[in-house]
């Protein structure tokens, strides 16, 4: 069918440099083929030509003062992909390589994650160039408040829904909520992501970790196997990676790896959990310091490792989470994980794995999560989140966790049943996309050509 082709190069030369987005966007429309041999009324309807373009994109300046007193300036970005299953919902990602081609990518992504959760929630996405790191919580406040000034026109509980993201996590989203409250005057659940005691929901910060271990749990039963005992890599030090530790920690299985931006600690006797969250959640360090207790412990810098891939991905194991940032594993990290005998990856992140790196998984049959379906927990937790803002109510962890793991096995069994159903029954990347596109354009379909 030609029609991959001709909507690539129609996004190539509308969204010149995009090419994160166009790497998106091609997963998605060649894994579509079957479905569209089999149904042809979605090509009638043109619902790809639809489904690639957003329905609104928002491009604006933030400028804010610093510590000095001097005016900075940065680029603000939502863009509101698809509305066909409710409000958007998407993160907001504060961090210096954000491009409108990434927040593009991220918001393409959502639509299918979002419409996998089963889930009254659209897709978009948002953030800034804006790096965080190094900044005082003043200039934070200040830098957020900008932000929102503008942001605050754009979104609402039942239009538009942000959360946090890299570089936006607790602290960010109080001082966004602050101001949006400050300029429309009304309390309510417009931001997911907030503090316990105003609004949070119990969980949520866990909710994308937990999630891709629950996935990877589901993965492994439907193949007779458990995570009990698996020695385990995972990428990040962030939200995602920490609460990936901690659950595997809790189901029996040992992560030896997490990673920042500097460099790979690998820590053969399991990751000490309540160190990595003191580092990285409360002294907010290079993981370089987790050797200052334990000695005995291996960190690699990212400079030492100048080749294609990264260090995190060629230690011998059993599973792997990818929780950082996306295409941080290469065809070569890749190749690595399957010589050592890792036969199950879950990715926490978005669209961590190049396309090399997902055909040999693909090739190899091993079980394989793609972040669509695998860290789709962080999403449905802050649906679940606006369900309890709606009802102004606040639910047990238990009540939350349970619903979680039951939102991450229906993800994970309409992927496996739509793969089966189209003869490939190990592929749970054209399982995820063919179940999230068929949801979100049967609904497109029903509201006709708007």
């Amino acid at each position: 069918m030609p029609y991959v082709h001709d909507t690539l190069a129609r996004l190539q030369q509308s969204s010149p440099a995009q090419t994160e987005f166009y790497q998106a966007a091609e997963e998605v429309l060649e894994c579509l083929r079957p479905l569209f041999e089999r149904s042809p009324h979605y090509h009638d309807h043109n619902i790809i030509e639809r489904i690639v373009e957003p329905e609104r994109q928002i491009l604006f300046r933030v400028s804010w003062t610093d510590d000095a007193g001097k005016v900075r300036v940065n680029k603000g970005y939502r863009v509101q992909f698809n509305s066909a299953l409710g409000p958007y919902k998407g993160g907001l990602r504060f961090h210096p390589s954000v491009t409108s081609g990434t927040i593009k990518f991220l918001g393409f992504e959502q639509i299918f994650k979002n419409a996998l959760t089963g889930l009254a929630i659209g897709g978009g996405k948002g953030g800034s160039d804006f790096d965080p790191k190094g900044k005082s919580d003043g200039e934070i406040m200040r830098f957020c408040q900008a932000f929102m000034s503008e942001l605050y026109r754009h979104i609402g509980p039942t239009t538009d829904v942000p959360a946090g993201d890299i570089g936006v996590g607790a602290r960010e989203i109080g001082y966004l909520y602050g101001q949006y409250k400050r300029l429309t005057g009304r309390y309510e659940g417009v931001l997911t992501g907030k503090g316990l005691n105003w609004g949070g929901s119990i969980g949520r910060k866990e909710a994308t970790g937990y999630g891709a271990v629950y996935f990877a749990q589901n993965m492994l039963e439907a193949r007779g196997d458990t995570l009990d005992g698996k020695t385990c890599l995972v990428s990040g030090a962030g939200n995602v990676a920490i609460y990936t530790i901690e659950k595997l920690h809790e189901l029996g299985a040992r992560a030896v790896t997490c990673s920042d931006s500097s460099g790979t600690i690998h820590d053969p006797n399991g990751i000490d959990l309540a160190l990595l969250k003191e580092l990285k959640e409360v002294k907010r360090v290079s993981l370089e310091a987790y050797l200052g207790a334990h000695p005995e412990a291996h960190y690699i810098p990212r400079a030492a490792y100048p080749g294609d891939g990264h260090a995190v991905w060629r230690i011998k194991a059993d599973a792997a989470f990818p929780c950082a940032t996306q295409n941080e594993l290469t065809g070569a990290d890749a190749a690595a994980l399957l010589d050592n005998g890792v036969a199950c990856i879950s990715e926490g992140a978005n669209m961590p794995s190049t396309a090399e790196a997902v055909d040999r998984f693909l090739e190899a049959k091993i079980a394989y999560g793609p972040g669509k379906a695998a860290n789709a927990g962080g999403v449905a937790t802050s649906q679940l989140e606006m369900a309890q803002n709606s009802s102004m109510q606040q639910w047990s962890l238990d009540k939350v966790d349970a619903k979680l793991k039951e939102i991450m096995a229906n993800i994970h069994q309409q992927c496996a049943d739509t793969a089966k159903e189209f003869g490939e029954p190990t592929n749970l990347v054209l399982g995820a996309n063919i179940a999230g596109f068929r949801r979100v354009a049967d609904a497109m379909i029903d509201q006709g050509a708007v």
